[in-house]
């Protein structure tokens, strides 16, 4: 049986979808984007900000489901230019023990919603 996760403290989605679906022991959450979760505006100063923005969002959908990115197995980020590569990583590292961090993949796409720069999804299990 799934549970839906959803929480005030990461940005509303804007279709027909929820922040993360909970089976079993397993999170399956929705991609992210810089969207400041109080104005729903883009928070685009920056890459590094961009990114940071993103990674907090993450961090609200996970404590929802009473997580941290300690549970997280698997994560998937698009990006919209790989030049951007090295700055999304230092900050999305910051994030995650370098020993024990998820397996991931990072694929450059042509656009993204609301042509933003970068969004990331993950799989975590309690």
């Amino acid at each position: 049986m799934k549970k839906i996760i959803n929480t005030p403290k990461a940005p509303a989605p804007i279709g027909p979808y929820n922040q993360a679906v909970l089976v079993g022991n397993t999170l399956y959450t929705s991609g992210q984007i810089a969207l400041n979760p109080v104005t729903m505006e883009l928070v685009m100063d920056s890459i590094e900000v961009e990114t940071h923005q993103v990674m907090e969002n993450m961090k609200a959908v996970l404590e929802a489901a009473d997580m941290t990115f300690e549970n997280v197995i698997k994560t998937s980020i698009f990006i919209s230019d790989m030049n951007n590569f090295s700055k999304i990583n230092s900050v999305y590292a910051k994030y995650f023990d370098e020993a024990t961090a998820p397996a991931r993949e990072t694929v450059e796409v042509a656009n993204l919603p609301k042509f933003v720069n970068v969004e990331i999804s993950m799989i975590a299990v309690k």
